[in-house]
């Protein structure tokens, strides 16, 4: 996976110094996910600066998705979750590469940010910026949490050969709202469930997100799959900001095996274990 968050299109566009920097650090990911034959690309949030992006970032953002996630090479692996609850926002209500009426060859995953979250404009139906990009089939957007008074985070369950992932996202949410959920135990984890078959995945809830880590064994005493559990956010982290509005480290389950965090803006490629024992990376 090329992992990348907080790409900010459309920063300072009107500059005529600084005006393509981020269509050209955003082109640069794609660009090294094809030369490293990445199976995919996972975006943090924040894709775009602005919550209503100017049409020439919109046409510039289409115009560099189209030229490296589209192509004639096979993706290689496969979606075993519920695609129609995972990617609520596509066309087809599946992963983009799967649509027979397009060749994607690099599929882009993508939860949104505080800068480009969903509004409602226009109508009553919240929709972002990502929606658009969904609906063009270019990018996978997930993670969206539509209920005021829970929060239930399902994985996007990927199998390629031997190798199984689960990939959890969550957009950005106000981020005292979220802490208080967190605190009244009103965010719940979705895990692979035992007895899995190759082609589905069902889901069993985990209300106890610091529950200790279920890898090893079902509960019938048999042997559970294991899964890589990666978890992207887009939140404020404990860093002075005061206790309620923050997601604590320590509030993310265990069992996390990498924490990828949006939002803070400190490029920190290197993993560091925070409370949570999760490592944690800010690739921005």
């Amino acid at each position: 996976l090329m992992l990348s968050t907080d790409n900010h299109l459309g920063y300072k566009e009107r500059d005529h110094i600084r005006g393509d920097d981020s269509f050209a650090a955003f082109e640069e990911v794609l660009r090294l996910a094809r030369e490293h034959r990445c199976d995919a690309v996972l975006l943090g949030g924040d894709l775009f600066h602005e919550n209503r992006p100017s049409r020439r970032t919109l046409h510039r953002t289409l115009e560099i998705l189209r030229r490296y996630a589209l192509g004639p090479d096979p993706v290689r692996f496969r979606i075993l979750s519920d695609q129609a609850a995972n990617f609520r926002s596509s066309p087809e209500g599946r992963v983009n590469y799967e649509d027979e009426n397009y060749s994607v060859h690099l599929p882009v995953f993508s939860i949104h940010g505080n800068h480009d979250d969903p509004t409602r404009e226009g109508g009553t139906e919240m929709l972002a910026a990502m929606d658009l990009l969904a609906m063009c089939n270019l990018v996978n957007y997930f993670g969206r949490q539509d209920e005021v008074d829970k929060v239930e985070v399902s994985p996007v369950v990927v199998a390629k050969g031997e190798t199984r992932v689960a990939l959890y996202g969550l957009g950005n949410m106000r981020d005292e709202r979220l802490n208080r959920m967190w605190q009244k135990r009103k965010v719940r984890f979705m895990r692979p469930a035992d007895g899995q078959s190759e082609r589905e995945v069902r889901l069993d809830a985990l209300t106890d997100t610091r529950g200790e880590d279920e890898h090893e064994d079902g509960d019938d005493g048999g042997a559970r799959l294991k899964y890589f559990n990666i978890f992207t956010l887009h939140q404020n982290r404990d860093t002075g900001r005061g206790t309620k509005n923050c997601v604590h480290e320590s509030m993310i389950p265990e069992w996390m095996d990498l924490v990828m965090w949006g939002h803070e803006h400190e490029c920190s490629i290197e993993r560091k274990c925070g409370p949570s024992s999760s490592p944690l990376l800010s690739p921005q």
